[in-house]
């Protein structure tokens, strides 16, 4: 009988440990959108990394999910550098989302291209981030454009523009310039209006 009771004992004990509740699922982390500056730093030390002397030459934001670019913020930004020494450049992406249709969080590294010497520039000119790059669009038509498109996204371009020999934001109102409502061109080291281009 003693043999019987231990036996059911020993039953019940191990049934307690193997129908223990499991645990619940991870929650995915919220995305995470940054303004343009604040990626592009996170991009440039890791193409530091790649080449001592690299020199950025683009940053773009993505349009993705729900992260429309109201705010001067994306999820997704992609920055290019240029290498003089190693006569190459790279690209890098920063995202802030888990989505099957972005890169995986943090700093991921592109393939190495051709060298793209003349649009590289100085990071120093790089004084006014996207968010207030947005605030100057929206005072120069951007405001009126978002009020008849509601859901339109926004996304961020930052070249050098050779001939006016300056750093520009083009706050392009759509998902790329081929679809935009409109492209409002703000100065990246003054923050002033510079035109609106033709759409």
């Amino acid at each position: 009988m003693k043999k019987l009771v231990f036996i059911l004992l020993t039953l019940a004990a191990f049934a307690g440990c193997t129908s223990a509740p499991s645990e619940p699922a991870a929650k995915a982390d919220p995305p995470q959108p940054l303004t343009g500056r604040s990626a592009f730093q996170q991009t440039f030390i890791a193409a530091h990394g790649w080449a001592a002397d690299v020199r950025p030459y683009q940053l773009q934001s993505v349009a993705i999910a729900n992260a429309n670019g109201r705010d001067g913020k994306a999820v997704v930004w992609g920055a290019s550098f240029a290498s003089g020494a190693l006569h190459k450049s790279k690209a890098y992406s920063w995202s802030g989302i888990d989505s099957p249709d972005a890169p995986s969080r943090g700093v991921s590294p592109g393939s190495e291209d051709s060298y793209v010497p003349n649009n590289a520039f100085d990071i120093q000119f790089l004084k006014v981030d996207s968010d207030q790059a947005f605030d100057v669009a929206q005072k120069h038509g951007g405001e009126k454009i978002l009020q008849d498109n509601p859901s339109l996204a926004i996304t961020y371009l930052l070249d050098w523009n050779r001939g006016g020999g300056n750093l520009v934001w083009h706050v392009i109102y759509g998902t790329s310039r081929s679809d935009a409502k409109q492209v409002i061109d703000v100065d990246a080291t003054t923050g002033a209006f510079l035109r609106r281009e033709n759409s």
